[in-house]
Order: structure tokens, then C-alpha cells, then sequence
């Protein structure tokens, strides 16, 4: 089910996003400018990166089997990375872009309609991160979230566009070529922001504090001790296990009830804990 809410989700983001990225690049090619086009190329992208994400959802979605008996969690991982690929590819080329507007030296035309394209998709673009971002808390998706923050990043280029537009209809034709290189390292920037966020989880890079697990375990009668703690996964779907001590002279099926316990108390006070593991040990008193 969430899963689905996920898709019913990108489904919406994708199409504002076509139709936002067609009318930059349709009026940023008729009037030549550099700006307006790589914004819409930009937008253009955050729709291929949403199918690349609804298609690692679909996989993502699928249970666990002999084959991953953890599940296919990280194909979501595995789809925003292939987002902040794509992202890097458009950055580096709408630099390549500019930097050729600029030995080429023409003016691209502006208009009031120019302004008006843009302040239109920055419009859409705040109802798109503000709904996206809200969708991603509510269902816990690191995939909504990233995407969200990313089409945030596009209001800030589509305002350096705007400056632009203004600075070319002053006279400075060279500002909508820095306007160019400035949006093709928010892109990049972004991509960046992406993979560090992801491959987090791909590494299995520790998900909560130690402290509080033990804690959580200490809570339990006739838990004496814990340590070893080891977390991983995702915000969503995180896999605990630790080693917790016993008095050495509890019986097995005590000591079974309190792991169990344990597991339960974790997973119940812990949002997006999916599975936990207890190694038992023997408690020894300090002399």
C-alpha cells in the first residue's frame, strides 16, 4: 500500500514536471536563451528522474524471497543514484552550453512573456516540492524526500533566471551565460547532495545511536547488559542486532521470552525498525 501511494505520488510529480519543462525549453529555444533552456532541460531531467524512481519503487516493492531474504529495499537506493548520474550528465552539459554561448557572443531575446513562462513554472514548481516533500514525511520515502529537495533547488535556478532575463534586457548579454554555469553547478550540487544521501544506506552505514537501543533493551526485565549494537538499512526499513547478557543460570526458555521481548519493545519504540536480532550471552557479576 505504501508502496503504491509512492507511485500514485511520482505519477503527479511527473506529469507537472513535463509540462513545466516544455514551456522553458520551447520558449528558451525560440528566443535563444541559454538560461531559460537549461532550466527547462533541468526539469526535463526531474521528470526522467521520477520514471527512473517509479521504477525503482516498483522493484523496491516486492517481498522478500529466497534469494533476498531482506527484501529489495535497496533498489531504491539504487534508482536515486541512477537520478544523481543523469543530474551530473545534465550539469556538465549545460556548462558546455554557456561556455559556448559565450565565445559564440549573441543575445537571446526577452520578452515580457519571457518573465511571465517563468514565473508560472516557478509557481508550479513550489506546489510541486511543497506537496512532494509533505507525501515523503507522511510515507517515509527517501526517494519523495531527495526528489522534493531537488525540485526545491529548481525555484532558485528559475530566480537566477530571472535576473538573468533582466540583466540581458539591460544590455549584459554575458549574465545569461553566467546565469548558465551557475544553474549547471546547482545541478551538479544536487546530484552530489543525492549520492551522499544514498550510498549511506547502500554501505550500511549505522542508522541510530547505540545508546538508545541499550537503553531500550535495558528497559527489559532481566536484561543485565548490551553492547555490540548494529544498525543498517534505511529510514524506513532499518535491521537491528545486538548482543544482550542474561544471568548464566536462567533457563533457556526465560531467556528465549526476554530476546523476544527485547525484539518487541525495540521495534515498537523505534519508527522503521524492521527486524531485530538478540544474541544472548551469560551475564558474569563483577567482583
Amino acid at each position: 500500500m505504501r508502496y503504491k501511494q509512492i507511485i500514485r505520488v511520482q505519477v503527479i510529480v511527473l506529469v507537472l514536471n513535463i509540462l513545466v519543462a516544455m514551456a522553458k525549453i520551447i520558449y528558451g529555444i525560440i528566443t535563444g536563451s541559454i538560461s531559460m533552456e537549461a532550466d527547462g532541460f533541468h526539469s526535463l531531467m526531474d521528470g526522467g528522474g521520477t520514471l527512473v524512481g517509479m521504477l525503482g519503487i516498483y522493484m523496491a516493492s516486492r517481498p522478500p524471497d529466497e534469494s533476498h531474504p531482506y527484501g529489495h529495499g535497496k533498489l531504491e537506493q539504487m534508482a536515486a543514484l541512477i537520478i544523481a548520474g543523469l543530474l551530473l550528465i545534465t550539469g556538465f552539459e549545460v556548462a558546455e552550453g554557456a561556455f559556448n554561448r559565450f565565445l559564440e557572443q549573441t543575445s537571446p531575446q526577452v520578452t515580457q512573456l519571457s518573465f511571465a513562462i517563468m514565473l508560472a513554472t516557478m509557481a508550479v514548481n513550489i506546489v510541486v516540492t511543497t506537496y512532494e516533500h509533505r507525501k515523503g514525511k507522511e510515507l517515509n520515502s527517501e526517494i519523495l524526500v531527495a526528489d522534493s529537495l531537488h525540485t526545491r533547488s529548481d525555484i532558485f535556478v528559475s530566480l537566477g533566471v530571472i535576473v538573468s532575463l533582466i540583466a540581458v534586457k539591460a544590455g549584459y548579454f554575458i549574465i545569461d551565460v553566467i546565469g548558465g554555469i551557475i544553474i549547471a553547478l546547482l545541478i551538479v550540487r544536487a546530484g552530489y547532495k543525492i549520492v551522499k544521501h544514498t550510498s549511506n544506506s547502500l554501505v550500511d552505514a549505522s542508522m541510530l545511536e547505540t545508546d538508545i537501543i541499550c537503553q531500550l533493551a535495558l528497559e527489559m526485565e532481566g536484561v543485565e547488559d548490551c553492547h555490540n549494537i548494529r544498525t543498517r538499512g534505511t529510514s524506513d526499513e532499518i535491521y537491528v542486532d545486538l548482543h544482550v547478557k542474561v544471568k548464566k543460570d536462567m533457563h533457556i526458555d526465560r531467556a528465549h521470552d526476554i530476546a523476544h521481548k527485547v525484539e518487541e519493545h525495540i521495534k515498537s519504540n523505534v519508527k522503521g525498525v524492521r527486524d531485530v536480532v538478540v544474541h544472548l550471552e551469560p551475564y558474569k557479576e563483577k567482583k
